[in-house]
């Protein structure tokens, strides 16, 4: 899907945003396909959480490398930054 290469794409929310499907949570799924070398920062609202779930290939969140089937819960930061190291597809759920 070319529309989330290299960037993310909301795939649900609470209100619908962007053409995603409505949910009744607070709470946002993105979603992102890396090739080798991109880089997104995805800014964290004060008092929010992510979680990040590698659904292909290998990408580094915040540092820490993950695989595919791999996820990690990210608390206490301003940001979430992924690094493609392989070809990845990544989730990340924005959470109160």
């Amino acid at each position: 899907m070319e529309e989330k290469t290299g960037k993310l794409r909301v795939l649900a929310s609470p209100d619908g945003r962007e053409g995603s499907i409505k949910i009744n949570q607070d709470a946002l799924i993105y979603s992102a396909t890396l090739t080798d070398g991109d880089r997104i920062v995805y800014p964290l609202t004060d008092g929010r959480n992510a979680y990040v779930r590698v659904a292909k290939g290998s990408v580094r969140v915040n540092g820490v490398l993950l695989h595919v089937g791999e996820g990690v819960k990210i608390r206490d930061e301003i940001d979430v930054t992924l690094e493609a190291v392989d070809n990845a597809e990544v989730l990340i759920f924005d959470l109160s």
